[in-house]
């Protein structure tokens, strides 16, 4: 018998780094009781089942009745987000991806993208980044809503953008996962 030492690959020396997916978040925003606000919990609950299982695997889904700074706050670094929500501003039915670091500015020049949150994404993204020091790596994605009222089911033009909103989100999931991490291990 014969003892064979570091055999392994990568065994001597102490940790290695290597390249592995990516985390993404998904905050999934809306209110299912407030019409054409439960877009984004429609389409996630239509997605989730179809997504492939590598990407299942790299994701975390919260939901998020309204956007909270928090929700941003706590992301781990190198971790990518992907916020889905209805807006206000964006024709109805019509589906918009923005990149998140492109957001605030997008949202200071043009007042009209706007969602039912307090302070809208693209200010609560820019407060994120100013606290946590760094860019957030991801996406908004946003589907034109009409109807927000309390009891109201979503309003046919949104029902039938479900199915390119749900496109949206996956594309902007795998995007956010293609991107991968250096990490020590």
């Amino acid at each position: 018998m014969h003892l064979v030492r570091n055999a392994l690959p990568g065994s001597a020396g102490g940790p290695q780094a290597m390249t592995v997916p990516r985390t993404v978040r998904l905050l999934v925003c809306g209110n299912a009781e407030r019409g054409d606000d439960g877009a984004a919990l429609a389409a996630v609950a239509g997605l989730l089942p179809g997504l492939p299982p590598h990407l299942l695997a790299v994701l975390e889904v919260r939901r998020c009745e309204q956007l909270e700074l928090e929700d941003l706050l706590d992301l781990p670094d190198g971790e990518a987000c992907v916020i889905i929500d209805t807006a206000v501003g964006v024709p109805v039915g019509s589906v918009v991806t923005i990149p998140l670091c492109d957001l605030p500015e997008r949202d200071a020049a043009s007042p009209s993208l706007r969602s039912s949150h307090v302070l809208p994404i693209g200010q609560l993204v820019a407060i994120a980044q100013i606290l946590r020091e760094q860019a957030i790596d991801g996406s908004f994605v946003g589907l034109g809503g009409r109807s927000f009222g309390f009891g109201r089911a979503l309003g046919r033009p949104v029902r039938s953008a479900l199915p390119a909103f749900r496109s949206a989100i996956e594309a902007a999931l795998i995007q956010a996962a293609a991107a991968s991490a250096n990490r020590t291990v």
